[in-house]
């Protein structure tokens, strides 16, 4: 895992699932920061073979953290909020 959550833990928690697989959140996280705490610690594989690739500027510039999202489509993972039961894919 490489992220650890060290302080507001004390948040209302969510569920949403990763191709399938149940994940774990707090209210208020990024489906960034709810996917790379619980899903795997990565977002999609790289297209020129540079391996797994886990989100770059974390603000919605790099276009490096997109997944897919049932009913919204392809969208920033950094930018948008987990939500309860949200089913994401890898993009």
């Amino acid at each position: 895992m490489r992220l650890a959550r060290l302080r507001d833990t004390d948040r209302v928690p969510l569920h949403l699932s990763l191709e399938g697989a149940g994940i774990a959140a707090l209210e208020g996280d990024t489906l960034l920061t709810a996917l790379l705490a619980g899903g795997g610690g990565y977002l999609r594989e790289g297209e020129f073979g540079d391996g797994r690739r886990a989100g770059f500027c974390l603000m919605g510039a790099c276009q490096d953290c997109w997944v897919a999202v049932e009913g919204l489509g392809r969208v920033r993972a950094c930018a948008t909020l987990a939500r309860p039961g949200m089913k994401v894919t890898r993009g």
